[in-house]
């Protein structure tokens, strides 16, 4: 059973999330490309080539979405602004119908008395950034800065809690080191760049919010359970190295003004000239965190690669359709972690935490046992941590709706509801309905 809403604090917050490029439609509103698009179309990068040009239609159809959000008792919805909508080239004046299309979806959700939560950045680079080095290039940072303060004049004084950047692994590791999500590259310099100007993208546009009066501002980390595959010395160093880059990179530079050695020790000497000045500007504090968990990692040992000389290692886990394994438990363990060690009393949103599952719907029914037992066992994992310390405020599930899932395409289904691609019919799924009832007020 899905633990109910009794079970936690009163003001817990319970919401979906959702990404503006996986659900929007970037071919409507007058939106300019962004390097999702051009890496969609470099064949062999997508799954069947599909990008976010249709997507969910959710530019069109957004009141039905948030009926659904309202629908499920959910207090809370997490969207992102898209910043090739907003300012297509990412300089220079702002697209009208950009900030007129998030200016209504806010006052929607105000009228269905959902809480705005609002991300600046998922990951939607406009390409006439991207054709200037992107995260690789420092003025991203400052173009950011400008892009978050023509967001935050529109609809800053209506959102309830505002973070910068979505997952900079991603945005940076993922997709400069392992070429992965777009821009594609492998490229360990770029990557070096990458994983420090993200970080300055994200204290410049905090300053900047914080000079014109805005509050409630935070970041959104991924982490992932990193355990060694063996007890062997060679598989718990790897494990200590894929920490360093993929957990405590971005959390020890923001609450330490310092980047772990075990990272250091192979990307210092890509780093930019000078990046010691620039951890002030990163480390200045936060109002709240975002923690993004969905797997464990089993780290191994590769001495035949070059740094960081590691691969992942297959678990024995149950796995979802994206072939992570379920492990909930390393949600506590990772809150108490953070708690512990770099956060103290800091609030905790889990602002994202979801499967994937190749969902059918048949006759107006969507049935995924799998994803109930997932989101009940998460859940218990959120009080556990709770017990022990950690300061968690909020739980929104990934995602709202079965959408465009980056290179995986539209195969992959994360949703509580699920959409058919063809028609755009959205139908409920089991676990929306089993987690509407278990969010229920008296």
């Amino acid at each position: 059973m899905i633990p109910s809403r009794a079970e936690f604090p009163d003001g817990f917050l319970f919401g979906a999330a959702t990404a503006a490029y996986q659900i929007e439609g970037s071919a409507f509103g007058a939106a300019g490309p962004s390097h999702w698009d051009t890496f969609a179309a470099t064949p062999g990068n997508v799954l069947r080539a599909e990008d976010g040009s249709r997507a969910c239609g959710h530019y069109h159809l957004w009141p039905e979405d948030l009926d659904l959000v309202r629908d499920a008792n959910l207090d809370a919805y997490r969207f992102s602004t898209s910043w090739a909508r907003v300012q297509p080239d990412g300089r220079g004046p702002a697209n009208p119908a950009g900030l007129d299309f998030y200016d209504r979806l806010v006052d929607g959700m105000l009228a269905r008395r959902l809480q705005p939560c609002l991300t600046l950045y998922h990951w939607d680079l406009p390409s006439a950034l991207a054709d200037q080095g992107g995260w690789a290039n420092r003025d991203t940072a400052a173009r950011f800065a400008d892009y978050a303060m023509l967001v935050m004049d529109r609809i800053g004084d209506r959102v309830a809690r505002t973070a910068t950047i979505n997952e900079p692994w991603c945005v940076a590791w993922l997709s400069h080191f392992l070429g992965h999500h777009a821009p594609g590259l492998r490229d360990i310099r770029a990557a070096a760049r990458a994983m420090h100007h993200i970080l300055l993208a994200h204290g410049q546009a905090l300053a900047a919010m914080r000079a014109a009066g805005h509050g409630d501002l935070g970041i959104v980390l991924n982490f992932e359970a990193t355990e060694p595959a063996s007890d062997t010395p060679a598989d718990r160093a790897a494990a200590a190295r894929q920490d360093a880059i993929f957990n405590r990179w971005f959390i020890e530079a923001l609450t330490r003004g310092t980047y772990p050695s075990e990272a250091l020790a192979g990307l210092e000497p890509h780093m930019p000239a000078g990046w010691q000045g620039d951890m002030a500007t990163i480390s200045a504090p936060i109002d709240w965190l975002g923690v993004n968990y969905y797997t464990r990692g089993l780290v191994a040992e590769d001495a035949t690669a070059p740094w960081p000389s590691t691969r992942m290692a297959e678990g024995p886990l149950p796995k979802t359709q994206m072939g992570w394994e379920i492990y909930p438990q390393g949600l506590s363990t990772l809150l108490q972690r953070l708690h512990r060690d770099h956060v103290g009393g800091l609030p905790l949103d889990i602002t994202e935490n979801g499967m994937s599952w190749a969902d059918q719907a048949t006759d107006g029914d969507v049935p995924d046992p799998v994803r109930e037992a997932f989101l009940a066992d998460h859940l218990r994992a959120v009080l556990e941590a709770r017990t022990k310390g950690a300061n968690v405020q909020g739980f929104f599930y990934w995602s709202l709706l079965d959408n465009y899932e980056w290179a995986f395409g539209y195969e992959r289904r994360f949703g509580l509801v699920h959409v058919d691609f063809d028609s755009l019919q959205r139908t409920p799924k089991q676990s929306y309905h089993a987690w509407r009832r278990a969010l229920a007020r008296n």
